[in-house]
This record gives structure tokens, C-alpha cells and sequence, in this order.
């Protein structure tokens, strides 16, 4: 059975537009209209990606990201915006999406970006086993909950966040490329930019670090990429 991926995009002629890309590909094609509609259809149709349009009637993309991703949905989730400021782009992957592509996009920079989020899924990239939890610093990061616990707070982790968590905590000392990281969580075939990985440490130092602006355990090896400091 082809791979279903939910549209959801309430400007008509986009979401014909997607449609035909993706089933082109083969994929069949789930269109949704509306954002509060989105986690109904996620949790009946079980699709393998959803598209998610930010600039949605009644839920915006981004509330729908987040009560996708609260209620436990980890399928993959591309962000489609016609904007093209960096905040947008780092309030979605803060809110648990795992690529964003701008509108108008080539297509086959979307489809570059269809089949690398796939190809994550169900290829992970880390062979590593994952301790339920382990700790960083004076916080313990849970990766059953997709927790981050710092004395009495408790902060929601996204995917990526976790999974480059996981990642330095094995490899710590350790100097890591940005293009290391990039293929490990992201996958060898990312179509994408050390952007995206630089706007994901940005958030995570929010969660882990006493002084985000003044990091202990993310540090940056400027010219090279970040390494854990336990």
C-alpha cells in the first residue's frame, strides 16, 4: 500500500497543486482544510507525513503542530509557509515540526524534502541504543516522555531536540560536525541547511542551560559545530 500523506492547506489551488506532485510519486493524498480538522484525520488516517500550511482559518498550523505533537503524534510534519523570516521557521521546529519548506518551493525541493522525512521514518538514523533516561548537567532528559527536567521544571522536548540529546550524550567531549549531525539526525540525504540544526540548539539551550546566551553543556566549536560538556 502507497504511503498516505495528510495536506493540509486551505488555499484550494495549493492543495490541488500538492496533490498532483504527490501522487505523481506515487503517494496517495489526504486533503484537510482546516487546522482544528487535522488531528482527527491524523489519528483515523495514520498517514506517514503531514504537510501543514501555517497560515490556516480557525487553528493556525503552528497550534495545530502543537496539539499534534501534545497528543502524542510523532509522524513527521513539513511546514509550508509563504513566509520567509527565520522566527517562523524557528517557532515551528520549537514546536515539534521536522522540516519547513518556503512557498512558492520547487518541486523538487519539496520532494527532496518529502522522501528524506520518509526515509527518516523508517530508516532512524542512530544505531545507538536509548537509555530511558540519562542526565545532563542537573537535568534529566526522559526519552519515554519527551521530557526535560531541571529541579521543579519540566520542559517538552520535540523529536529532533531529543534525538540530538541522545546523540551528544553518547559521544560526549566529542567535537560533532554540523554535517555529522545533519546525517545522523537528519539523514544522510537531508535537502536542507546547518540552519536548521543551528535554530534546534538555539531551543534546546533555552531548556537545558541555566544562561541560554552563556551555554556550559552546548558549546559551540566555532568553525566546526558543538560538542557536550557533561
Amino acid at each position: 500500500m502507497n504511503p498516505a500523506i495528510l495536506i493540509v492547506e486551505d488555499d484550494p489551488n495549493i492543495s490541488l497543486g500538492l496533490q498532483e506532485i504527490l501522487k505523481g510519486e506515487g503517494f496517495n493524498t489526504i486533503p484537510c482544510e482546516k487546522g482544528d480538522r487535522a488531528l482527527a484525520l491524523a489519528l483515523k488516517e495514520k498517514p506517514a507525513l503531514i504537510i501543514l500550511d501555517i497560515m490556516l482559518p480557525g487553528l493556525s498550523g503552528y497550534d495545530a503542530c502543537k496539539l499534534l505533537r501534545k497528543k502524542g503524534i510523532t509522524t513527521p510534519i513539513l511546514m509550508l509557509t509563504a513566509k520567509s523570516q527565520e522566527m517562523d521557521k524557528v517557532i515551528g521546529l520549537e514546536l515539534g515540526a521536522d522540516d519547513y519548506v518556503t512557498n512558492p518551493f520547487g518541486v523538487r525541493e519539496l520532494l527532496a524534502r518529502v522522501h528524506a522525512l520518509l526515509r527518516r521514518t523508517h530508516n532512524p538514523p542512530m544505531s545507538e541504543p536509548v537509555a530511558k533516561s540519562f542526565k545532563i548537567g542537573r537535568c534529566v532528559i526522559d526519552s519515554a516522555t519527551f521530557e526535560l527536567r531541571c529541579g521543579s521544571r519540566t520542559t517538552e522536548l520535540t523529536a529532533k531536540e531529543l534525538a540530538l540529546l541522545v546523540y551528544f550524550h553518547h559521544h560526549p567531549g566529542e567535537v560533532l560536525s554540523r554535517d555529522r549531525l545533519l546525517n545522523e539526525i537528519w539523514g544522510q540525504n537531508y535537502y536542507g541547511t546547518t540552519r536548521t540544526l543551528d535554530q534546534v540548539i538555539v531551543q534546546l539551550r533555552k531548556k537545558l542551560e541555566d544562561f541560554a546566551e552563556n551555554p556550559k553543556h552546548l558549546i559551540t566549536v566555532h568553525g566546526v559545530g558543538y560538542k557536550l560538556v557533561l
